[in-house]
Order: structure tokens, then sequence, then C-alpha cells
């Protein structure tokens, strides 16, 4: 599995110390989306940051962990991590690092899935969780798979949302097209109109209140004013480093050892370029007991604050302990 792992994400040892990323703004939280700031420290040394939502009085239930995409953070979850503590789960929402809160890393080859595994590991560790439910967009779906590998016992159950045993070269090329671009924005408005371009075809029915929101998750503003993409643009160094002609990986051995035997749900947006519809027939042929939600009228990837997607997680809740 070591083997697989090194060919497929370039796991690698170690490396020094590095250098923290500029310090951001302090974030404000409405009440009802209350969360403290937890910290914990990478096996380099990094500063690493999680949104951590107590759960509602009641019995001790498993906590779940959200993990967001490539180039996202973990204020894509304000919505479904409040709606999951009030059923009585702690909720861990990550920034991997290099994004939101969390340290830059001054190596950028790190930025690699295998890497943000270890980092999660890390903070199970250190926060004395030993087993958790999973939920992974996009980049965090493939964490959660590697995860699955790691440290089988860690992971009680997934939920993949819109990312698969093999991922679309449109998708991957469309994404390409914009990672570590610089944007320049000067308000918040602008930061808005900047998701909108970006993502209007993944949500056609978004209006003005989404794209706020959507724009306030995508940039981040700084001490001194400044507004910036809330990702350290280096993390597009080995998405750029692939040979745009090689076939995408296959994550099917990630993937059927991840889905047997745990609660696992499939997510997809209906109109996703990233996780194909023949992709899916696949994955519930290979694993049946995996239950399957669909989010019509979009694309790559669900917020899951959809009402589909939020039902089919209460659901897929229900079987974890």
């Amino acid at each position: 599995m070591k083997g697989l792992l090194q060919r497929l994400f370039g796991l690698t040892p170690g490396a020094p110390p590095s250098a923290p990323s500029p310090t951001p703004a302090p974030e404000p939280k409405p009440a009802s989306l209350a969360w403290v700031s937890r910290t914990w420290t990478s096996a380099e040394g990094l500063t690493l940051h999680a949104r951590d939502y107590a759960p509602a009085a009641g019995p001790a239930k498993t906590p779940i962990l959200c993990l967001h995409g490539l180039t996202r953070n973990a204020s894509d979850f304000e919505v479904l991590a409040p709606h999951i503590a009030a059923m009585g789960r702690r909720v861990l929402a990550v920034d991997f690092r290099g994004r939101g809160r969390s340290a830059w890393d001054s190596e950028p080859m790190r930025y690699l899935p295998a890497t943000y595994a270890g980092d999660v590991l890390d903070l199970l560790d250190q926060a004395g969780i030993a087993r958790a439910g999973f939920i992974g967009t996009s980049l965090g779906g493939i964490v959660s798979m590697l995860l699955a590998s790691l440290r089988p016992t860690a992971v009680a159950g997934v939920t993949l949302n819109d990312v698969g045993a093999t991922l679309n070269p449109t998708g991957l090329a469309r994404i390409g097209g914009y990672l570590g671009v610089d944007a320049k924005v000067s308000s918040w408005a602008e930061a808005a109109q900047y998701a909108a371009k970006l993502n209007s075809t993944a949500f056609p029915a978004y209006g003005e209140v989404q794209w706020d929101a959507f724009g306030r998750r995508l940039f981040e503003q700084t001490a001194d004013g400044r507004f910036r993409l809330a990702y350290d643009p280096d993390i597009a160094v080995p998405f750029k480093a692939l040979d745009p002609s090689a076939p995408p990986a296959d994550l099917t051995p990630l993937f059927v050892p991840m889905a047997t035997g745990r609660p696992t749900l499939l997510v997809r947006g209906a109109l996703s370029d990233l996780l194909d519809e023949s992709c899916v027939l696949a994955m519930r042929a290979m694993e049946p007991l995996m239950d399957y939600a669909e989010v019509p009228g979009v694309g790559h990837a669900p917020m899951l604050d959809e009402p589909e997607a939020v039902s089919a997680i209460d659901a897929w809740l229900a079987k974890l302990p």
C-alpha cells in the first residue's frame, strides 16, 4: 500500500519546519454559527487550524471531521457543521495546510493528499480522537480514502462529496485553469463578483446572497485591509507538475477498502464535470451498500447545504455510533 500511495500521491518523509503564512484578520462569527479555533502541529512543525463546533447535550457520539476541496477551507462547512453539532456530535472543520488559518508550507511539493492525510492523523492524535466519521469534498474525499488505508480503525464512515474512484479530465483541466492565479479584488462586493464569474456554471440558480457568502469563503481580508484568496498560491505547484497527457489516477484501490464494511455515502452534483455518472455506476456496483444522493441543478461541488444533501447526510449519520 505504501508503494501505491507513493505513486499516486507522492508520499514522502518529513522535512524541516516551514514559515507560517501571513496573518489574516480575525474572522467574525455569527452566534448561530459559533465555533472555537483549535490548532495542532504537523510533523514538520506547522501550526494548523480547525473550526471546532461543540456538540449539543446528550449521549456521546462519534465526532465528525469535515475536509474541504483543493482551493477551499473550513468555511465551506459553516452551514452543515452546526447542523451536525446540533444533533449531538462534535464537528471539526479542518483548514488543510496552506488554506484558511493554517500555516503555509515553504516546500510547495508537500501540498499533496498524502501530506494532508498525515496532518489529519496528527490532529486525531493530538486531540485524543480514536475514531471519527469523515465528510470529504473533492480533495477532502481523496484524503478520507487515504485515511481509511493508512489507519483503518480511525475511520467510522465516510461521505464522499463529488469525488470518486476516477476523475474526469475535463473537470481537472478546469480546476487547473484557475488554480494559483492571482485574483485582484478590493472589496467584498468584488469578491462576490469573482466567485460568480468562476462558479456560475456549477451554481446556475445562485443569487446575490449566495454569491456574497461564496466570496467570503473564497477570500480573506488581511490585517492591513487587503483582500486575497484564502490559500497559498503555491498549492498549484504539484498540480501543475502533473503530466497533462497521463490518465487520471485510478483510486479504486483506495475506494473499495474504504467503502467495505463502513457506512458510506456518495453525493454528486447533477451538473458535475469531475464525477461522471459512469463512475457513479461503477462505484455502486463495487459497493452495493453505499448510499447515493444526487443534488439537482448543481455542479462541482455541492455545498452540502442543499436539502437533498442534508437529508442524505442525516441518514448516513444515523448509521454511525
